[in-house]
């Protein structure tokens, strides 16, 4: 199935389906992680949004929820610069904390993300996310424990991934289709 948003065409990548049944993998391995213990799960907003609320219907162990918001993308590429909008309100000392993101591709976000983390001295950081980016990523974190996907460097959206704020109410993922290269 192809869609419009905006100029751009796209076409269906991850179905809903395959999306659920990850989330629901994730979920019973973070419930055997953090068995007797009550992590602190912080949302990277917006993208996380919708990931985020499939992810905790599948934790059955304790834990508290929060949300940070930060940006780095114009469009549809990053601007290699990092904007926090929202703080974290919460001490996270001595906490285990899993940050929720819907992706991570150069890591610019997800290197500055943590150091903020850091500074509140958790017990323990571990990065739940949706979609990675191998060939995009120029950071690499031992942190980066869950993974639903990992996609090819191409621009995706839907299920919580926009395009100039478009698309994140889409229930599958859809990456751009590639306008043929002119000979």
């Amino acid at each position: 199935m192809k869609i419009q948003i905006n100029d751009k065409e796209f076409e269906e990548m991850i179905s809903h389906d395959q999306i659920q049944k990850r989330i629901r993998l994730i979920g019973i391995q973070m419930n055997v992680d953090y068995e007797n213990k009550v992590p602190v799960f912080i949302g990277v907003l917006n993208g996380c949004f919708i990931f985020m609320a499939d992810l905790m219907k599948e934790i059955t162990v304790s834990s508290e929820v929060n949300f940070i918001r930060v940006s780095s993308y114009a469009g549809d590429s990053t601007t290699g610069v990092v904007k926090e909008v929202i703080g974290l309100q919460k001490s996270l000392k001595n906490r285990d904390v899993v940050l929720v993101e819907d992706i991570v591709d150069t890591g610019i976000t997800m290197e500055h993300l943590l150091k903020e983390v850091y500074k509140h001295e958790p017990a323990s950081v571990k990065i739940c996310t949706l979609l990675l980016k191998p060939d995009a990523l120029q950071k690499q974190f031992d942190e980066l424990t869950y993974i639903a996907f990992e996609i090819p460097n191409d621009f995706v959206v839907g299920y919580g991934l926009d395009y100039d704020e478009l698309g994140r109410n889409l229930r599958d993922i859809y990456r751009a289709i590639k306008a043929p290269t002119e000979t």
